[in-house]
């Protein structure tokens, strides 16, 4: 219901904007701002863009938990797309998700409401291969856990076997 809302009103907000502020400078200087706010938001997004990587390789080397990178990194994706948005009301929420101290505040406002279950490297004993995660299957009270190495006798035939060789 509250994206139904959000895809009404923004809208009416945008062109009521719009209106106001190509009244007041006209619609040359409007159209220029429209145009500036999208290239500097751009540039501003590849800055951000590339320190919120440094900041998830350097969670994610030092294997501490990524979520909070990860969600800095996809607000100021979403900062992008609402950057290049023409209007003025969806830059000024833009350039707000690209300064640290929203996104913050945002951050703590969404891992209130948001309950992660569980959060897993996939890095367990006999792992690490490089693969990235796999799946366990759930521990039961028939579950053996072991580990195994493939081994290939000595006299083993090399190449295509020799059911389908010609």
């Amino acid at each position: 219901m509250w994206l139904l809302f959000a895809f009404i009103i923004v809208p009416i907000i945008e062109i009521a904007l719009f209106i106001q502020v190509g009244g007041w400078l006209g619609m040359w200087p409007t159209l220029a701002i429209v145009v500036l706010t999208a290239v500097l938001g751009t540039w501003l997004v590849r800055t951000q863009g590339a320190l919120a990587m440094s900041e998830l390789r350097g969670s994610l080397s030092g294997q501490s938990d990524p979520t909070e990178a990860l969600a800095h990194g996809a607000m100021i994706l979403v900062a992008g797309v609402l950057l290049l948005t023409p209007g003025f009301f969806t830059d000024a929420l833009g350039f707000a998700l690209l300064t640290p101290p929203f996104r913050r505040a945002a951050f703590i406002y969404l891992r209130k409401r948001v309950k992660v279950q569980s959060f897993s490297t996939g890095q367990h004993a006999g792992q690490g291969s490089g693969q990235g995660p796999t799946r366990r299957p759930p521990h039961g009270p028939n579950t053996i856990e072991g580990e195994y190495v493939e081994v290939e006798p000595d006299n083993a035939p090399r190449g295509p076997s020799a059911w389908t060789r010609d």
